[in-house]
């Protein structure tokens, strides 16, 4: 790692790319050098100035793979002292509209090949710019001399607003997190000592830059430590080793299932046969990680920490498999049962490290010591809800064993991580409930048999109805605000909703039942795939792979 002070602001570590000629960024395309980034993002963010609309949030929508447009405009927001808003393109129809509405962007950075999810909606006082277009290059070419630190809205501080990613919370909307450009330095700081970068590593960025893993993870670390990036437009599990090898990467990170679908690729007599030394991210699961050493011969780090920065679980040698370790540097975080505020007991582990008192040792972590979290943009009752009594409620599921270790245990009852997205339940059964054959519907997550969630709906039909799993399929593709991570993987079809004293949904017992009910079931194995009813044979294999993965207790929870 480079010998220079510590960064204040995310502004200053592009401006250090200045005069630096080494390879700094690589994708389809080609190589541009670190100082030919750094002059990318200085021309946009001089754009960007004479663009923003005076008055208001100087916000700017960004919905874009991971082309080097992306890194290009993180980096002129840094300079210019704007912030940018991750739109994620598997939203659609109002649900997108929305969340570029509501982070106020004046201004959505976007590529041709989005087009299609912008027509028909409703955008006031938005300039989209479409990259790749003669139109844009045209709007850059005065700028191209521009230098870092020429045109700023705002002078760049550590307190200046950067970025504003979206994290869903129990009920209604995503909710955009509040990230500043001091803590961003400091976090890929952090990164940066952890894992020794140096001007000699290439960090591989597949997961999406929408998503804080990529930004926090793997671009920020690189920028500290001088390393160059190579960029993948969408993570492809059958290109990734050609990747690697290709850019001459040396780290990696990941989330949800990304570790699984390269454990799926056909082995090859080559699979160790490449530059990575490490891979750091989420959910990859002890069993995966394992074989993907086995497999690769590369060590994966699991770590926690939300985009919201209130708590952070760090590994250390000494975490045994399965925990993701202990609570970082200044965090007090306790595994609390939310009903009656009170820490739950250690967890009682059998030989194999499976869990034997999930119902009493499984709770909310919470974070009791002090917090980075810096709010939510203009949602005031959920920064309440996520700070209420004086401490930061992750809204995650955790337990604590004997030792101090922390394993993760899924999601607040009403929340759901599929494939690494934060869903809400409220959402998607909004949109199941315009089936006309649906007189009602819940939806909620039932473990996933390697990491995180899968979706499930509970559906009771109108008279006379009977389930055809064609016509649901066809009325799902229909939905324009139905998200690619959002479709039911199981379907359970039931005489009438089972409901409390107060008339409402028992969702405990539907999810404790999950799949292994007297109700007919139909599932799906991959998103693609169509619904087939679940036999009996069908729940054994299903059981089977959830005990093969360690993860069989969750399905009790």
């Amino acid at each position: 790692m480079r010998t220079t002070t510590a960064p204040e602001t995310v502004a200053e570590l592009i401006a250090r790319q200045w005069g630096d000629h080494r390879p700094g960024l690589k994708h389809e395309g080609g190589v541009l050098t670190h100082h030919r980034t750094a002059q990318q993002a200085a021309a946009r963010a001089a754009l960007l100035v004479d663009l923003m609309p005076p008055g208001g949030e100087p916000h700017l929508g960004v919905l874009l793979d991971n082309t080097p447009e992306f890194p290009f405009w993180l980096g002129a927001a840094a300079l210019a002292g704007a912030a940018v808003a991750g739109i994620n393109p598997t939203r659609r129809g109002p649900e997108l509209a929305r969340d570029i509405l509501h982070t106020d962007c004046r201004i959505l950075i976007t590529e041709r090949a989005h087009l299609p999810l912008l027509r028909g909606l409703d955008l006031p006082g938005v300039r989209v710019l479409v990259t790749g277009t003669e139109e844009y290059e045209a709007l850059l070419a005065p700028y191209a001399a521009a230098k870092p630190g020429e045109a700023a809205l705002r002078t760049p501080a550590p307190d200046s607003r950067l970025l504003l990613y979206f994290t869903s919370g129990s009920t209604g909307a995503p909710k955009a997190a509040l990230c500043t450009q001091g803590r961003l330095a400091a976090a890929g700081a952090a990164l940066a000592r952890r894992f020794s970068v140096t001007p000699d590593d290439v960090h591989y960025i597949c997961m999406p830059l929408f998503h804080g893993n990529a930004v926090i993870a793997d671009w920020l670390p690189a920028l500290v430590g001088g390393a160059a990036v190579a960029l993948r437009r969408r993570f492809s599990a059958s290109a990734f080793l050609d990747d690697v090898r290709a850019y001459g990467a040396t780290y990696f990170t990941y989330v949800g299932r990304a570790i699984q679908y390269l454990l799926a690729t056909e082995p090859r007599p080559d699979d160790r046969t490449h530059s990575l030394r490490l891979g750091f991210g989420t959910e990859a699961g002890a069993v995966d990680a394992a074989r993907f050493a086995e497999r690769f011969g590369v060590r994966l780090v699991e770590g926690y920490g939300a985009t919201e920065g209130g708590a952070s679980v760090q590994s250390t040698p000494d975490t045994p498999p399965g925990a993701l370790g202990r609570a970082g540097a200044g965090d007090d975080l306790a595994v609390i049962d939310p009903e009656t505020g009170a820490e739950c007991p250690a967890a009682v582990l059998d030989g194999d490290g499976r869990l034997l008192n999930g119902s009493a040792a499984i709770g909310e972590l919470v974070n009791r010591g002090r917090s980075l979290f810096e709010g939510y943009w203009r949602n005031p009752a959920a920064e309440a809800d996520r700070t209420r009594d004086g401490w930061y409620w992750t809204g995650d599921l955790f337990f604590r064993d004997a030792a101090g270790f922390l394993y993760f245990a899924g999601r607040t009852d009403d929340r759901l991580r599929v494939d690494s997205e934060n869903l809400a339940a409220a959402v998607i059964e909004n949109i199941l409930a315009r089936w006309a054959d649906a007189a009602a519907v819940a939806v909620y997550a039932v473990p996933d048999e390697v990491a995180g969630d899968q979706v499930m709906a509970a559906i009771t039909l109108r008279e006379g109805a009977v389930f055809s799993p064609a016509s649901f399929e066809a009325f799902l593709s229909a939905q324009p605000d139905l998200g690619t991570k959002m479709s039911p993987r199981y379907v359970r079809i039931l005489p009438a909703m089972p409901v409390t004293a107060t008339n409402k949904i028992h969702r405990v017992s539907l999810r404790r039942a999950a799949f292994r009910c007297t109700d007919p079931v139909w599932h799906r194995r991959s998103p693609a795939g169509g619904y087939a009813l679940l036999t009996e044979a069908g729940v054994a294999a299903l059981l089977a792979t959830y005990e093969s993965h360690g993860r069989a207790d969750l399905l009790h929870r």
